[in-house]
């Protein structure tokens, strides 16, 4: 397996006053080429920094985080947003779409910066959305918002696509939808993606499960078949 991101011994410290918290305590983690990987753990549990920090949202406070031969470890802020510009989509339990914009133009705003973009209405189409090009997020279903953002983070065909909690504010069967949506840009792009979650089923879906516990990864587990999202159910 070629590994597409590395991060060793990640710490995370947040300072309020004479306060720390200790988001991370040395959480080690490896994402391949072309996987699936989802991340569970209760709230708090220090996914979500996990997530920011390979992300390129965040810096560590200690430990070393390398996107295939290049380190991100003291990258600066201009080089921290070229990674992300360039290698790295994200999706987000909130939507974040323009309401003035169709969802052909928030997925444009994406691809005019992006080195190899796909085409807007392509992208909606691999998320199953060809007949809302012309449609304002106003018009669009929950489901459909967040597919939306999904075919926006995928437009610029990154190398890796992070999600954080991206069925949360859904319900079951719509969150199937765009389970489903992210399955389907892991097979046929072969974006390597990871999904944060605190859904256990969803732990199914996923070459690999990482549970996060107390600010590290307490354990992973190798699924040896991927149930599809039309095969769970919450």
């Amino acid at each position: 397996m070629i590994t597409t991101l590395t991060a060793r011994n990640i710490t995370k410290v947040y300072r309020t006053g004479e306060v720390e918290v200790h988001a991370l305590r040395g959480a080690d983690l490896d994402l391949y080429e072309g996987e699936l990987v989802v991340i569970l753990g209760p709230s708090g549990s220090g996914k979500s920094t996990l997530l920011n920090i390979i992300g390129g949202l965040d810096t560590a406070t200690s430990g070393t985080v390398r996107f295939r031969d290049h380190q991100l470890t003291g990258a600066d802020e201009s080089e921290l947003t070229r990674y992300r510009r360039d290698h790295v989509g994200f999706v987000f339990q909130f939507y974040n779409l323009i309401p003035s914009l169709t969802a052909e133009e928030n997925v444009a705003l994406v691809t005019e910066i992006a080195e190899r973009p796909l085409d807007p209405a392509e992208a909606l189409g691999i998320v199953g959305l060809s007949e809302r090009l012309d449609h304002f997020p106003a018009q669009l279903s929950g489901g459909e918002q967040q597919r939306v953002a999904i075919a926006r983070a995928i437009a610029k065909q990154p190398d890796i696509l992070l999600c954080d909690e991206p069925t949360g504010a859904l319900d079951s069967e719509t969150g199937i939808l765009v389970l489903d949506a992210i399955d389907q840009v892991n097979r046929d792009l072969g974006t390597t993606a990871a999904v944060i979650t605190h859904n256990t089923v969803i732990g199914s879906m996923a070459d690999r499960v990482l549970h996060v516990a107390d600010g590290c990864v307490a354990r992973i587990e190798k699924n040896t078949e991927r149930r599809t999202a039309a095969e769970l159910a919450w």
